[in-house]
């Protein structure tokens, strides 16, 4: 699972699995979720993030993570 924020955009995209998105189904205003050919949710798209949610803040809680990985940190403007 991969977490990618664009903070020009101010979209969170929350990828769950590889594969390629066929189709895609806005559930909620803003929240769009991403299709494979298998009709299994490979992705959800969150519009405006910033406003919906903490992003200073991720917590794992009893999740099985074996391998955690910190690509970017960007420090939160003041």
């Amino acid at each position: 699972m991969i977490f990618r924020y664009d903070n020009q955009t101010d979209m969170l995209y929350i990828s769950l699995s590889n594969g390629v998105s066929v189709d895609s189904q806005e559930v909620a205003d803003g929240i769009v979720l991403d299709f494979d050919g298998d009709n299994r949710v490979i992705g959800v798209e969150i519009e405006d993030a910033g406003k919906r949610i903490d992003l200073a803040n991720l917590e794992l809680n009893a999740m099985p993570v074996s391998n955690l990985i910190f690509s970017e940190r960007v420090s939160p403007s003041v």
